[in-house]
């Protein structure tokens, strides 16, 4: 994911969930910023890794991790589901074929199974 896409997903959330916005507790400090919790959400999709593996590298726990991820998944589906979860079109589809030719896997449309290629 580039930086642009990662910026625009963090803006936008930060704009339209609650959960996602910085807030500060009962004696003032401020709790965890939308980019932690984003962070941890797509470090456990783009890594399958398990929530308490977050926490050290982000600083909050398992229960807080998994939360973050519940929200995220639901937040994307809400805000960026039309414009990304949506069915290729053929401008799409002829674009992936392309994509796919040039690095080596020509006609490859509907299956994301490679684990047999040599």
């Amino acid at each position: 994911m580039n930086r642009q896409v990662f910026m625009r997903i963090i803006n936008t959330l930060s704009a339209n969930v609650p959960f996602f916005q910085q807030k500060r507790d009962a004696v003032g400090r401020l709790g965890l910023s939308t980019l932690q919790k984003c962070t941890a959400a797509i470090r456990m999709l783009a890594y399958g890794c398990a929530a308490d593996a977050v926490d050290e590298y982000l600083r909050l726990g398992e229960s807080t991790a998994l939360s973050c991820l519940t929200h995220f998944t639901d937040a994307v589906i809400l805000l960026f589901g039309e414009e990304y979860l949506r069915r290729p079109n053929l401008e799409d589809l002829q674009r992936l074929l392309d994509i796919g030719e040039i690095r080596g896997f020509p006609e490859m449309i509907g299956s994301i199974d490679c684990m047999h290629w040599e």
